[in-house]
């Protein structure tokens, strides 16, 4: 039974995938929050076509006593139909239908926040060597990916809670999963590494230096230079550390999953390991990883990073994805040595994502999460790159 009232008038929903293929499209959205406000600054949609107002459930209510909901309605932004959003879809129905009875065009967000948690969205990027599908988590700014070559398939940095989609994507092409891979361990959200790879009977696959970090399950190792086999496609291990000690791109045909290693925008923090150095350790290692072992690499390949930052634009299909010459013109990082680079970064790191820790234990097979406490725990914003400020 919901804590809060039934609306008095018939509202109407949205869900949350028609909320992200409205983003997606830039079209215009209305949007009116009505969490606690240090949920909304810790946590919120955004988007260039986003105009997002904030007014808590509690205002609502004392605007319904006082009669005042229309005067209230007046304080949000924008223009057009109000989508009205809070944590599970129980309180904005409510406030959408006083909305709606004040005579304003309002409907609700289905499941609210948690709803839209479990959003993904799917584009292919252009790759000469295989079908590479790229899995976008709005929510969170989380991506991965599913190689697809011939009738088999590998997952790389697989989400959890997206299990489902990588199988019916897989099976839609007519192949099968043979292989999952993580890049390292992550520290943002829950990996689907192993429940991918029991339910499908596919090989594990982590990179030796995260195994060495006190993994307690049964998974197979790969190093810099090694191989996965993929059909007739081939995934070749590229070491780059600097996020943690085992971070490892894969590069398939003229495509590299970089990883938390490069983004699109700035770069991967440092400080989420511990030990090792500490971040400063860290951090000389990543610039070694993009100067250095990113050398090898031509200005046209294709980077396709782990995540992507809410002032991050897609490219004209949709993808979050750039050529490396044109990271390496707008990224100071290819300008900096290493001294200045290690400093600004270490400097700047914005705060640590939140239960970080809990999410690491759980990755290394230290922590049993089920499914409920997987998702809830990597509810939030994803913070796994360095400052923005990497990337004026």
């Amino acid at each position: 039974m919901s804590d809060y009232p039934e609306p008095d008038v018939a509202v109407d929903s949205r869900s949350p995938d028609w909320l992200a293929g409205r983003l997606a499209a830039g079209d215009p959205v209305r949007l009116l929050d009505v969490r606690n406000r240090d949920e909304f600054e810790d946590w919120q949609i955004t988007g260039p076509s986003v105009e997002a107002s904030l007014i808590p459930y509690m205002q609502w209510l004392q605007a319904e006593v006082q009669d005042a909901v229309a005067d209230r309605a007046e304080e949000i932004g924008g223009d057009g139909p109000i989508t009205v959003v809070c944590g599970k879809g129980e309180a904005s129905a409510y406030v959408a239908g006083l909305l709606t009875e004040a005579g304003l065009d309002a409907h609700n967000l289905d499941e609210g926040m948690e709803g839209w948690a479990r959003v993904a969205r799917t584009v292919e990027l252009p790759c000469d060597a295989a079908t590479v599908l790229q899995f976008q988590r709005p929510a969170s700014g989380c991506l991965s990916y599913l190689v697809v070559a011939g009738d088999e398939a590998a997952v790389i940095d697989p989400l959890r809670a997206f299990s489902d989609r990588y199988v019916a994507a897989t099976t839609e092409r007519d192949a099968e999963i043979t292989t999952v891979v993580d890049t390292h361990v992550h520290a943002d959200h829950v990996s689907g590494l192993r429940e991918l790879a029991d339910e499908t009977g596919a090989t594990a696959v982590l990179p030796r230096l995260s195994h060495q970090r006190g993994v307690e399950y049964d998974v197979e190792t790969i190093i810099d230079g090694e191989e996965i086999e993929t059909g007739d496609a081939t995934l070749r291990a590229v070491h780059l550390p600097g996020h943690t000690t085992g971070t490892t791109g894969f590069a398939v045909g003229d495509v590299l999953l970089s990883g938390d290693s490069l983004f699109l925008e700035s770069v991967a923090r440092p400080d989420l390991q511990r030990g090792e150095g500490g971040a400063e350790a860290l951090a000389a290692q990543l610039y070694e990883s993009l100067i250095e072992r990113l050398a090898d690499f031509d200005d046209d390949t294709l980077v396709a990073p782990g995540h992507y930052s809410e002032g991050t634009d897609p490219d004209a299909d949709g993808a979050f994805a750039a050529n490396l010459g044109d990271l390496r013109e707008r990224l100071p990082v290819f300008d900096m040595d290493r001294t200045a680079f290690t400093a600004r970064i270490v400097r700047d790191m914005p705060p640590q994502p939140d239960n970080f820790e809990r999410i690491v234990a759980a990755n290394l097979g230290l922590a049993d999460l089920d499914d409920a406490a997987a998702f809830e725990v990597e509810l939030g914003p994803n913070n796994c790159a360095a400052t923005p400020s990497l990337g004026e």
